[in-house]
């Protein structure tokens, strides 16, 4: 028995910020459902405050950032960076 996907609306969503907090525009990547699949975005920092509200993102700590660099450098460079 497959179980039911997850409805869109349920999926959770992921940010990751890039940029200083000190930045006039917020930098960040954004997920739905699955982290290492992100799109890399820009807005005012007004708007961005607003865009996490709306879509009740999560923010990547740490770790999970660490392994989303991890599988970057893997698939860039053929073999994951032993310093992560």
């Amino acid at each position: 028995m497959n179980p039911s996907p997850t409805a869109f609306n349920d999926m959770p969503r992921y940010v990751r910020v890039r940029s200083s907090s000190f930045d006039p525009f917020v930098e960040f990547d954004f997920a739905i459902g699955d982290p290492e699949l992100y799109v890399e975005l820009v807005l005012p920092r007004l708007a961005f405050e607003q865009f996490c509200t709306h879509n009740r993102v999560q923010h990547m700590n740490a770790q999970m950032s660490a392994a989303i660099d991890a599988d970057m450098q893997k698939w860039r460079y053929g073999e994951a960076d032993p310093s992560y």
